[in-house]
């Protein structure tokens, strides 16, 4: 299959997703997400494919969900958010319920829905000079999969998420236990292939019962439950409009992302000037 926004690559049991918007740091946008599906579909109906990597193109894993697109898209109404939000969370997912392994091979940004996909991984290595992040707050969005509180105690999770920090490094990361590795950058994409190949040597039932058992686990803890709450509010805070966000999003729609970021910096540095 031809693919817009993706490729789709194999090495013996190993195949790999490679993100390809890479003028665009590998941003989300709807095609993109269509295409992951259609991608899982095929390779956990492939008998050949006993792991998978995700990769991003480029100098970024992934940078979040691209709010351009979503904003020219003029999404209006609980309705379509709640049809938009549910159907973004149900594709980060597909790499936690997928029943082969999945490895994250981080490299440069991941941030917001691209953070989220690392995290939804089984595995994730990263490169030395990665950056991590859950900048959604910055600009009045949400958080669509809440999955940084099962990996960290909640004193980390409120630092991150309620600052927007996004400069988290890969050595924080693997200190918080966000990641499983950190290796040199040049070599993100072949450690992460390594991986799959260790996971790929073994009985394929058995780790797909294994992960299965480790997946119930979260889910008798309360995740999806967790998940499902996260994304109600999600949807509260898509809807709820602010003169922050009509103003950044005025920027972003009118002089591009770079400038309403600009703005957004700005503005968290001067608190009282108008917006």
């Amino acid at each position: 299959m031809t693919y817009e926004t993706i490729q789709l690559s194999f090495d013996g049991p190993v195949a790999t997703i490679s993100l390809n918007r890479p003028d665009k740091l590998n941003a989300i946008n709807a095609v993109m997400l269509h295409e992951l599906e259609d991608a899982l579909d095929d390779l956990e109906g492939n008998d050949a494919v006993m792991a998978i990597v995700m990769h991003g193109n480029g100098r970024s894993f992934c940078a979040g969900f691209d709010l351009k697109a979503s904003v020219e898209k003029g999404r209006r109404g609980e309705r379509e958010w709640r049809a938009a939000l549910e159907y973004d969370l149900a594709v980060i997912m597909r790499f936690w319920h997928c029943e082969k392994p999945t490895i994250a091979a981080v490299n440069g940004y991941a941030l917001a829905a691209g953070f989220e996909l690392a995290l939804a991984c089984d595995m994730t290595v990263c490169g030395a000079s990665a950056l991590f992040g859950e900048p959604e707050v910055r600009f009045g969005s949400s958080i669509v999969a809440m999955l940084l509180p099962w990996y960290v105690n909640p004193k980390r999770a409120k630092k991150m998420l309620l600052t927007g920090q996004d400069r988290m490094t890969a050595d924080e990361a693997l200190l918080h236990g966000l990641v499983n590795e950190v290796v040199p950058d040049q070599e993100v994409l072949a450690r992460g292939r390594s991986l799959a190949r260790e996971a790929a040597l073994m009985d394929p039932d058995s780790v797909r019962l294994t992960k299965k058992a480790i997946n119930e686990s979260y889910r008798i803890m309360g995740m999806e439950q967790a998940l499902d709450a996260g994304l109600e509010i999600s949807i509260e805070i898509e809807t709820t409009e602010t003169d922050i966000r009509r103003e950044f999003n005025r920027i972003l729609r009118e002089q591009g992302f770079k400038a309403a970021l600009i703005w957004r910096e700005e503005r968290l540095e001067k608190p009282d000037a108008p917006a």
